[in-house]
């Protein structure tokens, strides 16, 4: 790339063709000067000479000193009144050895995979967690199942239950899945890394319904947002109370707020209509009520829609979890193609080949 620019600059001069190449000028000037020439270092008038480090390695590889430290090995020596060289200088001549490791087994963390999921239609992708509600007194609390449908935001399924288990998790899911019947195939759930959802029992029951099993990465709450949100949504309601006062005034409570999820609350991500009416496919039919709507109060009074007459929000057509980073180009310029020597054709405007943009730059006649 940078010879280039080196090659067409004397014509179309740098600053243009950098511009087209997409390279900063800075980096190609500094390219073009030559590279010093490393120049080895002086040893240090105080470091130890080659016999000196000899001798020291081969205090430290006597018995008495082969499984200490060069800390232990430095002040004993200094006990029997001898001084070699610095403790720092022990560990180096223990480095250029190779005879230096950390003696503690190091944790070594596995490459998660960043989960990418994609659902165009209800019933393909349903992520799933588990919160905490707190309960009458300290130290208490009910643990909340929540499966929960990314495309159209519809719960499917809950449980409340006193404990955390993959028992439990596992007879939601079954029952879930039975009441929405998902074909082997169909479906995905997406979960963190909790010991209920990494469970074997609940791997083998997706296993056996066809469901495919996706994971969050450790520690990344980004991973599984459908369901963080909506916990968001359950704890800031005005009625939520501090503590429940029982499992089943829990249950009663739940039961309530997944019904006006579902049914009344109208979600701003699915424009603006209710998870259920999206999850069953009446969600053209209430847009095109509320478009015509719109557009009746727009014939009747079009002076109050200064710029276009009213349309509805329409329900996305895909939900992602953790859309993939589109992969642009870098910008090109309408204009005229050239050809390069490096057979690297570049887009540059047409006005920079008809007019001098600079002084270093000399006049092309197209």
């Amino acid at each position: 790339m940078m010879q280039t620019v080196a090659d067409v600059k004397d014509r179309l001069g740098v600053a243009p063709t950098c511009a087209a190449l997409g390279v900063a000028r800075a980096s190609f000037y500094r390219h073009q000067q030559p590279q010093p020439v490393a120049t080895p270092r002086r040893p240090s008038p105080r470091a130890l000479s080659a016999a000196e480090r000899a001798g020291a390695l081969a205090v430290l590889h006597e018995p008495r000193f082969v499984d200490l430290a060069p800390a232990q090995v430095y002040t004993r020596l200094l006990d029997e009144d001898r001084y070699l060289c610095s403790e720092r200088t022990l560990y180096r001549i223990l480095e250029a050895n190779q005879e230096v490791r950390e003696r503690r087994d190091q944790l070594r963390h596995p490459v998660y995979q960043k989960p990418e999921l994609l659902a165009t239609a209800p019933n393909q992708v349903w992520s799933w967690d588990i919160t905490k509600l707190l309960g009458p007194v300290k130290w208490t609390y009910y643990y909340l199942y929540v499966l929960l449908d990314i495309y159209s935001r519809y719960v499917p399924g809950w449980l409340l239950a006193t404990q955390e288990s993959a028992a439990l998790a596992k007879q939601l899911i079954a029952e879930t899945c039975r009441r929405q019947a998902i074909d082997p195939g169909q479906l995905t759930t997406h979960s963190d890394r909790g010991p209920s959802m990494t469970s074997t029992s609940v791997a083998l029951l997706l296993a056996d319904l066809g469901v495919t099993k996706s994971l969050s990465r450790p520690q990344t709450s980004n991973d599984n947002p459908y369901s963080e949100a909506q916990f968001k949504t359950l704890k800031y309601r005005p009625e939520f109370p501090d503590r429940f006062g029982s499992l089943q005034d829990g249950r009663g409570f739940c039961r309530t707020f997944f019904g006006w999820y579902n049914t009344e609350h109208h979600h701003s991500g699915i424009g603006m209509l209710t998870p259920a009416a999206v999850h069953y496919g009446q969600a053209p039919r209430i847009i095109a009520a509320r478009q015509y709507t719109l557009d009746t109060a727009f014939a009747l009074h079009p002076e109050r829609f200064v710029r276009n007459p009213p349309l509805h929000q329409q329900v996305p057509p895909q939900a992602w979890i953790n859309p993939p980073k589109a992969k642009t180009d870098r910008p090109v310029f309408p204009g005229s193609t050239i050809a390069m020597p490096t057979d690297l054709r570049v887009v540059i405007p047409m006005n920079l080949l008809q007019t001098e943009v600079g002084p270093r730059t000399q006049r092309v006649v197209h």
